[in-house]
């Protein structure tokens, strides 16, 4: 799956969210005035319920949060790239300065994983992760994640 059909441009951003659950508000934001569809209390309390589980930090400044939802057909992605590092009790328990954010249909469990694993890898490629840092704008963010 090329990222770019799931991640819009207008769904990356830099911010400076200050904690954990402002980042995951500013996702559900993002998502819900891209998609008129979703409301954001519904994507936050999605992603909220999944954070419940367990943290979707996965180390190394790195945290994918995401969550299923019933009224989407298609994925749908949000990147944020973090000013300052924030707390995310990721498993290495080191703060988060990448998220990317997956919202998926509830039926669609086996895209949901592979969408997941994918990403995964490619937020693991340290040469990807150095250019995210690096990037100075939404507009670079967005060219390094989809390339």
């Amino acid at each position: 799956m090329e990222l770019s059909t799931i991640l819009r441009p207008e769904c990356t951003t830099c911010a400076t969210p200050g904690s954990k659950k402002k980042v995951l508000e500013l996702i559900s934001d993002l998502a819900a005035v891209q998609y008129p569809t979703l409301s954001s209390q519904e994507i936050f309390e999605s992603l909220l319920a999944r954070e419940k589980m367990g943290s979707t930090g996965i180390g190394n400044g790195i945290a994918i949060p995401h969550g299923r939802l019933t009224n989407i057909e298609q994925p749908v992605a949000v990147l944020v790239k973090c000013a300052e590092p924030i707390a995310f009790d990721a498993i290495d328990n080191k703060p988060v300065d990448i998220l990317f954010a997956l919202l998926v249909p509830a039926d669609q469990c086996e895209q949901h994983l592979s969408t997941l694993a994918a990403m995964a890898e490619k937020l693991n490629d340290k040469a990807i992760m150095k250019q995210l840092r690096k990037t100075k704008d939404e507009s670079e963010l967005y060219q390094v994640i989809t390339q």
